[in-house]
């Protein structure tokens, strides 16, 4: 028996119309019986086609408001039905059931209800519940049944049926019953993930079904993917396709800025993932350049990130630097046109939506799975344990640098002065070591430390680490605290005139 079928029947419930009108005219000009309910039928209906109420198949009305239309057997078998069983079609011919051989679905919107804030009574009428039922059928009987699951399918469907006078293979319908199932699991677990928010059922169920096939991955040997909505997030301006070590940086980027949304202007330099320069004026342009005066060395290929408009004056400085990305909430017209002379330097705006609550990462054979790490150190946290109490611009430096210290690689030490990041210590096996990295950073980059400020993403053991600091020159430190040997280190400060505050929530990042 050949496996390719000729298209006699279809049945059309669609929650989209668009692109809806040549798939039914094509339908219609090959002779093909069409069924529909509801609003899909008056469209139909409407373009002066011929359609045939699903009523008139089951002798039983749309109920419930329409919540129920097509669960019924004479639609069910006419889909479910295999054609090569005698039994299947005796049982058709004695039940007067119609044979079915394309469905054409487009589920309720759920996801974009959820996402418009919709009630809890909106987005519980956009279940689907017939729709995805006839999704699972079409694409279970995919040898006689071809499933059109989505209005993204509606193209691909009409150039097939035109191009081969709607006679399908049972390749055609195997891939569009993969599509299905596709559309279907994902639908299921964003109305899992919608029920379960607060994460009392202990079950992960992560569909992402906007796929990219990225160059490579961290190496050329790797093969490399995105799944996500980068549209949501971005729109690019200009430049080369993000590769996948420049979607991390970029993903860093934009989460250590998140920690400076609506402040003064604020300029941050990554590299691998952490910051290498990042000050905070009152303009971008000294923003930008205070911020490249941190590591002008390491700024080289790096991606960089604004919280405001760039403007001429600093894409003019930004433009004498080799960089791969260059992010804002906006670009004015002349510093994108300038920005654009690098033909492969990648220029993102940003949208100003929410980043997931959750963070996911492969671990062995399984996920790990926390919340975002959602805390940010404020004034009213620090507890001020020493003789010495910071002044205001001290508290100032110390929670600006306990911001880039959350998002910097463990062991991590940071030092700040003025608003501006004089060095970083970052992910070393020893914090002693993290902190002599950042000391002999600032100095070759000639920061004075003086009365600089410091912050540790975890507590102090031992006194070692404010001692070298205060060898240093360095006033003021923050860090959780939390060590049954913290005293030592409050000691060390109280006999040598450092102050020190501590806020009970460590910030590790590994």
């Amino acid at each position: 028996m050949s496996n390719e079928k000729t298209i006699k029947s279809a049945l059309i419930s669609v929650f989209s119309k668009d692109g809806l009108e040549p798939i039914v005219k094509k339908l219609n000009e090959q002779g093909v019986t069409i069924y529909s309910t509801g609003g899909t039928e008056k469209f139909i209906n409407d373009l002066g086609i011929n359609v045939v109420p699903v009523e008139d198949v089951t002798s039983y009305p749309s109920i419930l408001g329409g919540r129920v239309k097509t669960l019924h057997p004479k639609v069910f078998g006419g889909i479910l039905n295999r054609q090569n069983n005698d039994s299947d079609v005796a049982e058709l011919a004695e039940y007067e059931i119609p044979q079915i051989d394309v469905v054409i679905v487009d589920l309720y919107p759920f996801e974009k209800t959820v996402a418009s804030g919709a009630s809890n009574q909106d987005i519980i009428e956009k279940i689907d519940i017939g729709g995805i039922s006839l999704i699972r059928a079409a694409a279970k009987n995919y040898a006689d049944v071809i499933c059109v699951s989505s209005v993204e399918d509606y193209s691909e469907f009409l150039e097939l049926i035109t191009e081969k006078n709607g006679t399908l293979s049972e390749e055609d319908r195997k891939r569009f019953a993969a599509k299905a199932f596709n559309v279907s699991s994902h639908y299921d677990s964003a109305i899992f993930n919608y029920f379960n928010q607060d994460h009392e059922i202990a079950a992960l169920k992560v569909s992402e079904t906007k796929g990219k096939v990225l160059r490579y991955g961290e190496n050329p040997h790797q093969r490399g993917f995105f799944f996500g909505n980068f549209d949501e997030l971005f729109t690019k301006l200009h430049g080369k396709e993000l590769s996948y070590n420049n979607l991390l940086d970029v993903d860093a980027a934009v989460n250590l800025m998140l920690e400076f949304k609506n402040e003064a202007p604020t300029f941050a330099i990554l590299k691998h993932n952490n910051a290498c320069g990042l000050a905070q004026r009152d303009t971008l342009h000294k923003a930008y350049t205070d911020a490249l005066a941190g590591d002008p060395v390491s700024a080289f290929g790096g991606v960089l990130i604004s919280n405001t408009e760039i403007d001429l004056a600093t894409a003019e400085e930004i433009h004498k630097l080799f960089c791969e990305v260059v992010i804002a909430p906006s670009f004015n017209a002349e510093a994108l046109e300038l920005l654009k002379g690098k033909k492969n330097r990648i220029l993102l705006e940003i949208h100003d939506i929410e980043m997931p609550k959750m963070n996911v990462r492969s671990c062995l054979n399984g996920v790990l799975l926390q919340d975002r790490n959602n805390v940010t150190d404020k004034a009213e946290d620090l507890k001020s344990v020493t003789n010495i109490a910071p002044t205001e611009s001290e508290v100032e430096d110390l929670l600006f640098a306990s911001k880039i210290c959350k998002h910097t690689k463990s062991n991590t030490i940071v030092l700040v002065k003025g608003k501006q990041l004089c060095a970083s210590g970052t992910g070393q096996t020893s914090r002693v070591d993290a902190l002599q990295q950042a000391i002999h950073k600032a100095k070759h980059f000639n920061f004075d430390l003086v009365g600089a400020s410091m912050a540790s993403d975890a507590f102090f053991p031992f006194p070692d680490c404010v001692e070298i600091a205060k060898n240093a020159g360095i006033g003021a430190v923050i860090q959780p605290g939390g060590s049954i040997k913290d005293q030592l280190s409050i000691d060390y400060c109280n006999e040598n005139g450092v102050a020190m505050v501590m806020t009970g929530t460590r910030h590790f990042k590994h």
